[in-house]
């Protein structure tokens, strides 16, 4: 039997780390437990609302957030505050499948055109490998906001 899991960041900032992969990978933020979210509502108001209706102190409030896979597919992305910095390269990282299929320099453009845009949404561009045929067809690594690794395939 198959499990469902999620991917659990540590951040100083989960509201914020979490929009940013919402933005990379076409996910949504869930609503709140119980509260049925009208149709083009902030799913991120809703939060806000929520916390503060049951209490929850407003330092307190950006402590976690997730992110979904609209269609269900994809694992749940779930990011949680901790005091700490990150101190050295990520043991596990996504890669993030925007040329899958894809060779040669269709496959880089392709690379290049979405590495541009996760920049534009606060990503930095870490380093482009080139394709070392048979192993590898190419790939960037990039980090997002805070840090963490991960790669554009």
């Amino acid at each position: 039997m198959s499990r469902h899991f999620q991917v659990t960041f540590d951040a100083h900032d989960p509201r914020a780390l979490a929009s940013f992969w919402r933005d990379v990978l076409g996910y949504a933020h869930p609503g709140p437990p119980g509260v049925e979210l009208p149709e083009g509502a902030d799913p991120l108001a809703a939060w806000d609302d929520f916390l503060a209706r049951i209490g929850v102190p407003e330092e307190q409030r950006n402590t976690r957030s997730a992110v979904e896979d609209p269609e269900g597919n994809g694992p749940r992305l779930f990011f949680q505050q901790v005091p700490e910095g990150k101190a050295a390269k990520n043991r596990v990282h996504l890669d993030v499948r925007v040329a899958p299929g894809l060779q040669g320099e269709e496959r880089m453009a392709a690379l290049e055109a979405e590495c541009d845009r996760l920049v534009a949404l606060g990503a930095k561009r870490v380093r482009r490998y080139e394709a070392a045929p048979p192993l590898s067809a190419g790939f960037i690594v990039m980090a997002d906001p805070e840090g963490n690794e991960f790669c554009l395939d």
